[in-house]
């Protein structure tokens, strides 16, 4: 718990400020490396700091986006390209991702605050990870922003550890 999120009474805000405190330890696992340390494979896992950053990106608008809002993707994923979504192609920077996140950051408190209240139910898509016919809540979908968000982000900062020695608690500055 590298940070301690304000004591809230609204759940709607506690809980967007759960998913930004797990974004901002994304953001610092990536902050001050070079483009080349960011995309570098230090542990014998595909995953580098960028590339979770990016994944993290795009599975929160996946779900807020997509499943929550009814919006079409950003990046339209299938198993040909799935492996894209951990990892910088095609020209892409930390700079593109960060910016990717920043807006998908906006388009998802935009979305929240437009919802009546967080029991708003929507359809899971048909995939083989979901029961068929399964629904979520808005509040489902936040806690498991947070789930994922919070896993990712300890995978960035094994990651960061093991590129250059930099810890969470290092990276806040403490």
């Amino acid at each position: 718990m590298p940070v301690l999120v304000s004591a809230e009474t609204d759940e709607r805000a506690a809980l967007l400020q759960f998913v930004e405190a797990q974004r901002g330890a994304l953001r610092r696992a990536v902050g001050g490396l070079t483009e080349e340390q960011a995309s570098s494979r230090p542990t014998v896992s595909e995953l580098t700091v960028a590339g979770v950053l990016k994944h993290c990106a795009e599975m929160e608008s996946n779900w807020v986006r997509v499943i929550l809002a009814g919006r079409p993707s950003l990046r339209q994923r299938d198993q040909s390209n799935w492996g894209d979504s951990f990892r910088l192609v095609d020209g892409e920077t930390v700079d593109d991702v960060l910016a990717l996140q920043e807006a998908v950051t906006a388009e998802t408190a935009e979305i929240i605050a437009a919802l009546p209240d967080l029991d708003v139910e929507v359809p899971l898509p048909e995939a083989p990870w979901f029961p068929q016919g399964s629904h979520r809540s808005a509040r489902w979908i936040l806690l498991h922003l947070v789930e994922e968000l919070a896993r990712h982000a300890g995978h960035a900062d094994i990651l960061r550890e093991s590129v250059d020695g930099a810890t969470a608690f290092a990276l806040l500055g403490w």
